[in-house]
C-alpha cells in the first residue's frame, strides 16, 4: 500500500516536498515512480529511483528543479520540487514497480499505486 502526502498550494518558484510511504515487507525491494496527471491530460512520467536509490531518472521538464530520493528503513520516497512553475499543477501520483519501465507508457507497467495528492502553483 502506497500513500502519498505533502501537495498543497504554492506560488510560482516556490517548493514541496511530496512524500510516499510504503507498507509491506518487500516495499524496499522495488523500483519507485513520480508520476502527474493535470486536468484533461493523460498522467505523465515524472522521476524515478531504483530500489537501491542509487539511480534516478527525471522527466526533461523536471530536470534540475526536482530531485527524487528514497529511506529503505522509513519505507518511503520523496520528491523535492524546487522552482516550481504553474505548468507543474496536477495531481501527483507514487508508484512502484520497476525502474527501467517506469518512464514508459505513463507508469501503466507499475505494479501498485498510491491516491494522488493534489499541487497547485499559483503564478
Amino acid at each position: 500500500q502506497l500513500q502519498a502526502s505533502g501537495g498543497g498550494l504554492v506560488q510560482a518558484g516556490g517548493s514541496l516536498r511530496l512524500s510516499c510511504a510504503a507498507s509491506g515487507r518487500t516495499a524496499s525491494s522495488y523500483g519507485m515512480g513520480w508520476f502527474h496527471q493535470a486536468p484533461g491530460k493523460e498522467r505523465e512520467f515524472v522521476a524515478a529511483i531504483t530500489w537501491s536509490g542509487y539511480s534516478t531518472y527525471y522527466a526533461d521538464s523536471v530536470k534540475g528543479r526536482f530531485t527524487i530520493s528514497r529511506d529503505n528503513a522509513k519505507n518511503t520516497v520523496y520528491l523535492q520540487m524546487n522552482s516550481l512553475k504553474p505548468e507543474d499543477t496536477a495531481v501527483y501520483y507514487c508508484a512502484a514497480g520497476s525502474y527501467y519501465s517506469a518512464s514508459s507508457r505513463g507508469g501503466a507497467n507499475m505494479d501498485y499505486w498510491g491516491k494522488g495528492t493534489q499541487v497547485t502553483v499559483s503564478s
